[in-house]
């Protein structure tokens, strides 16, 4: 079906869908090595695939009070029926799958859009969306994943790795156990798996594993309650009591930074669950009920924003203004330096009440390269906003379902 889209703007031009030279070898090790005829297929390239011009983004969307889902290919304006899931909880994404995490399991849906940066130069490439199967893991399971492996970590903290090749093949495939226990979720990271892991009653220290859950590194980084993590293009970030621990690779060998608060924050107004630009260095994070935590990973420090009673933030990054959807159903801009806001749009939602850190289905904001997207479970609708020109409303994505649950795939 397609979505009837309202514009404030002459309409965007759709992305272009081409086929493109290869413009680097072919030697990826989290992918299967190709055979005589696919010698020339581009890094991160799969079977059946197709390499576009520009970044193909699709909004993954359910409504957990019908099980519906959805699929809303940016792109194209078309929506993709998908199969109903009930009791769905919770929906997170690794930039292609989807993961609908439910009461006894995770279902796994190809959102079928990706991008491999490789730093110098980008692929972003588009195939068929499907239903992958299930993956093991009631409430409190955290999925994590990048170009080659998918892990899982219960609730009690035992961990197990899926081949990201097999979830592309469109199967679940076999698991490999990783031996311990730890102390939040184990986050791929290239080659190596960071994770944190708890000896005794001591605060979680960050170890290095690799695929077959070896250590081949223990840092002096430790997490007092950790809560929260993020991958960024510095390495990967978790949550602290007191701030933050980067944990990072350079030059072969990883070390972990700590980077704290500076003063002492009340348990409520730590920053527990980040949100940002998939590979951006810039994360966000409520600090309690009226103000963001917004941490610069470069520059290794914290600023908290006061902004009014918050719904959700997120940001593109540096330089780009802070997002925050308040309890006035506007969305608010902020420069993050001075504090100040920079621009207001008219409510977009109904009066909203504030959302507790974490939960599942209040409104998010999805932010990549030039647009942000605000759902409206009770409008039945998503809004595409233009950061870049003072909140302006670049579309209005009308829906038939109400998309309580969102994320943004092929970033």
């Amino acid at each position: 079906m397609r979505v009837r889209i309202r514009t404030t703007s002459p309409p965007s031009v759709l992305l272009a869908v081409a086929l493109l030279a290869a413009g680097c070898a072919s030697g990826d090790p989290t992918r299967p090595t190709p055979g005589p005829a696919a010698s020339a297929a581009p890094h991160g390239y799969v079977e059946g695939a197709t390499e576009a011009a520009e970044q193909q983004s699709r909004l993954l969307l359910g409504d957990p009070r019908t099980g519906e889902t959805r699929v809303l290919d940016l792109t194209t304006g078309k929506t993709h029926g998908t199969a109903r899931r009930t009791g769905v909880t919770g929906l997170t994404t690794d930039g292609r799958f989807g993961y609908f995490h439910g009461p006894q399991g995770t279902h796994v849906l190809d959102g079928g859009t990706w991008t491999v940066d490789h730093g110098d130069h980008v692929h972003y490439y588009r195939a068929t969306i499907r239903d992958v199967g299930e993956l093991p893991g009631g409430p409190g399971t955290h999925i994590r994943g990048d170009s080659g492996t998918t892990v899982v970590t219960g609730p009690g903290g035992q961990a197990s790795v899926y081949r990201r090749a097999d979830l592309e093949q469109g199967t679940i495939g076999r698991s490999v156990g990783l031996p311990g226990i730890y102390a939040g979720p184990v986050v791929p990271d290239g080659e190596r798996l960071i994770a944190l892991t708890r000896d005794g009653r001591g605060p979680a220290r960050a170890v290095v594993l690799d695929r077959d859950g070896k250590r081949v590194a223990v840092t002096h980084g430790t997490c007092e309650d950790p809560r929260g993590d993020a991958v960024t293009r510095r390495g990967v970030v978790f949550g602290c009591a007191d701030g933050a621990l980067l944990v990072t690779d350079t030059d072969g060998g990883y070390t972990a930074v700590r980077i704290p608060y500076g003063d002492d924050v009340p348990e409520d107004e730590r920053a527990t669950a980040f949100r940002h630009r998939p590979g951006g260095t810039v994360l966000t994070a409520p600090a309690g009920k009226n103000a963001v935590w917004v941490l610069d990973v470069t520059g290794r420090a914290w600023t908290r924003v006061g902004t009014g009673p918050v719904v959700a933030a997120n940001t593109a990054g540096e330089g780009a203004p802070l997002l925050v959807l308040q309890a006035d159903g506007a969305l608010h801009g902020y420069d993050v330096a001075t504090g100040k806001e920079t621009a207001v749009t008219a409510p977009l939602l109904n009066r909203l009440p504030q959302a507790p850190a974490g939960r599942n289905t209040a409104p998010v904001i999805e932010v990549d390269r030039s647009r942000a997207y605000l759902n409206d479970p009770q409008g039945k609708r998503v809004y595409e906003i233009d950061y870049n020109d003072g909140l302006r409303v670049a579309r209005t994505l009308e829906l038939d379902i109400r998309p309580s649950l969102m994320a943004e795939t092929g970033r």
